[in-house]
């Protein structure tokens, strides 16, 4: 009995030791800010959940967890979610063809591309790499039908829809115009009644106080909010109880949709990286499941889940960061996976 005793004792220490030492360093992370301040600032909200509990949390008065951000292209995984939604919902299928909902591809014979296409970003349409329709150029059409409208019009076919990879701005905004006609709402109203209001995420929008709106990297979401958003992936499409997404439709935001085509444009940072609806799978197991899948904005904020490690974090600058500022960032994030398990 005495040594049962003794090797409970051992063995809650053991337990403790690896739960308390499997978090990051607040000290180490605030030496890395504090190294880089002039770069990028001290207001950056930081949080890493691990068993449906916050175990590491960074905020200053300045800039809180619940404070918004631009989140630019972490807003493609949002869209895609919410695309997902309204499959659940029998309003439409990944299959259906644009021109089913938007007739407009149909006179210009753009009509058989299909909403998978749009969020896997193989359109076929000529695109510009995503980030180069800088925000006052797309404030020149006054809603997201006017933008999509503009999109079919003018610009040709360069690929058989399916056959290449360009990793653009377009096809999301496509499958948003799509959500809007079939919900007959703006973006934005659909964005809130159906993802962030069930998701408890407060403090996002797609709102556009002037020009179009931008499911494509318009969002302002916050790091609490962001959480929430891959808790639910975490949970197969549960959060609080509640189903949010199928675990069919979370299998899909989880895989890639087309398989060996090539790549016609990708960014250099993502090139080693598998593409998904609105995210990136970083690593993946022998079946192609994601290991660690990230959905990084271009302008600092990295939300990122790793299964294989059972936690998800969020870190996320008030200000948009250039490419050059953007290295703290990802500093910081290695050093968080580093001290995981």
């Amino acid at each position: 009995m005495l040594n049962c005793l003794k090797f409970s004792i051992v063995l809650g220490f053991m337990l403790f030791f690896q739960v308390s030492s499997a978090q990051p360093d607040s000290a180490h992370i605030e030496s890395i800010i504090k190294q880089n301040q002039k770069l990028i600032g001290n207001d950056i909200a930081i949080i890493v959940s691990k068993g449906g509990k916050n175990i590491y949390t960074r905020e200053i008065p300045e800039f809180k967890l619940k404070n918004p951000a631009p989140v630019n292209s972490v807003s493609r995984w949002f869209t895609a979610a919410l695309v997902m939604i309204y499959v659940d919902e029998g309003k439409i299928s990944l299959d259906d063809k644009v021109g089913k909902y938007l007739p407009i591809f149909n006179t210009y014979l753009k009509g058989y591309i299909t909403i998978r296409h749009c969020l896997a970003n193989t359109t076929g349409i000529r695109a510009e790499a995503a980030g180069i329709m800088k925000l006052t150029e797309k404030k020149r059409f006054e809603s997201l039908e006017a933008e999509v409208n503009n999109i079919v019009s003018k610009k040709d076919i360069q690929d058989n829809a399916g056959t290449a990879y360009f990793y653009s701005d377009l096809g999301t905004v496509i499958a948003g115009r799509v959500l809007e006609v079939v919900g007959k709402k703006s973006f934005d109203q659909l964005a809130q009644q159906k993802l962030f209001r069930p998701l408890g995420m407060r403090n996002s929008s797609f709102y556009a106080e002037k020009g179009s709106v931008d499911p494509a990297a318009g969002a302002n979401s916050s790091a609490f909010d962001m959480m929430n958003f891959m808790t639910m992936l975490m949970n197969n499409g549960m959060f609080n109880g509640k189903k949010v997404l199928s675990e069919a439709s979370v299998e899909q935001l989880l895989k890639k949709q087309f398989t060996d085509q090539p790549v016609k444009y990708i960014p250099k940072e993502l090139a080693s990286f598998i593409p998904v609806p609105g995210a990136w799978i970083e690593e993946a197991d022998g079946s192609g499941k994601p290991i660690i899948i990230s959905s990084p904005g271009f302008s600092g904020p990295i939300p990122w889940i790793n299964f294989g490690k059972g936690y998800a974090a969020v870190i996320l600058p008030q200000k948009e960061l250039s490419d050059e500022k953007q290295k703290p960032i990802i500093q910081i994030r290695n050093d968080i996976d580093s001290r995981m398990n």
